[in-house]
């Protein structure tokens, strides 16, 4: 297990490196010059000269890309003399725009978006595997297609359809719950649960769709299986056989795309945050993206790439412990 852990470690350096170099040639090399979008439409050529000094873009591409990396590790510095700013490792930009590290504004949202992810996928693991489970004990009553009609028609509606939806019913109409905000747990449970409501519904609400027609789909395969028989056959209860034998292998699959999904969404949930006005990373983002502002949104696409890869990580290491067929295999 150590030498499978240790290789899977070498796999997450090298992408994250090969991801870090993509996307610095997709921010800094294809797209727009940095330096013209932070100077502005009333700019001088030497006003650009001197900001692409600043940004030391007027060096090498790999003398850029590799003082990128350093200052993840160490820090960098962004000009000289009177203009010097200086970003703190870990250094993922700085945004001259704000005038802000970006590694400070992602950790002044993370906050957000890892508490509208959590309920979020507390919600739908719950919902989505229970109503899966009980569709596929149920299969073919009236519950199984209730459900199943209910799972085909939530995955269709948009987030943001539902997003407007449920404000004007709850807020508006009904008035049983206050507009959605980055509320501190701290400042009331009560309140914190109120204003967080809402946008884990909406986020949860396809996750849950999809995660009950799987969970369903595994545990009607799983049934039907030699072993299954021959539990029942021994004698086990349905209730038994169905926890100790069944559950297992048809969750399987579902640890691992939830391990996907959850690590994409601790990068953001950037249609659900900005319904809500919700000042997440996923917002953060749909900023940037409308002021161009090129190291926040290149920050961003970083952080969502590491949370996929070190999930992917996470979920293999799990799926060794929930099925011995692969441990065998990783040893």
């Amino acid at each position: 297990m150590a030498r499978y852990l240790a290789g899977r470690f070498a796999g997450v350096v090298l992408i994250l490196f090969l991801i870090c170099l993509f996307t610095f040639v997709i921010f800094f090399t294809l797209q727009p010059d940095p330096a013209v979008m932070i100077c502005g439409k009333t700019c001088t050529p030497e006003r650009i000269d001197q900001i692409r000094n600043v940004l030391g873009l007027d060096r090498p591409f790999f003398a850029q890309f590799w003082t990128f990396l350093i200052g993840i590790f160490a820090g960098r510095d962004y000009g000289s003399g009177a203009n010097l700013v200086h970003c703190a490792a870990p250094c993922l930009g700085y945004s001259f725009q704000t005038s802000q590290s970006v590694w400070e504004m992602v950790v002044d949202r993370l906050p957000v978006s890892a508490t509208v992810a959590i309920g979020a996928a507390v919600l739908w693991l719950l919902v989505g595997i229970v109503a899966g489970l009980v569709s596929a004990v149920k299969e073919g009553t009236w519950w199984d297609r209730t459900a199943m009609g209910l799972a085909l028609g939530g995955s269709s509606i948009p987030n943001y359809v539902l997003a407007l939806a449920l404000q004007y019913v709850l807020v508006v109409w009904l008035q049983i719950l206050p507009f959605p905000s980055a509320v501190a747990f701290s400042d009331g449970p009560v309140l914190w649960f109120q204003s967080y409501l809402m946008p884990w519904v909406v986020l949860a609400t396809g996750y849950a769709c999809l995660y009950a027609r799987l969970t369903r789909a595994n545990v009607i395969d799983t049934l039907a299986e030699n072993f299954m028989r021959t539990a029942r056959a021994k004698g086990l209860s349905p209730a038994l056989t169905l926890r100790r034998h069944a559950l297992r292998p048809a969750l399987t699959p579902i640890a691992t795309i939830f391990g996907m999904d959850f690590a994409a969404l601790l990068g953001g949930a950037l249609i659900t945050e900005t319904v809500f006005g919700l000042n997440g990373v996923g917002k953060m983002a749909a900023d940037s993206i409308a002021k161009n502002d090129q190291p926040v949104i290149m920050a961003v696409t970083l952080l969502a790439a590491f949370f996929v890869v070190v999930g992917n990580v996470v979920v293999d290491i799990v799926y060794t412990r929930l099925d011995p067929r692969v441990r065998i295999t990783a040893k």
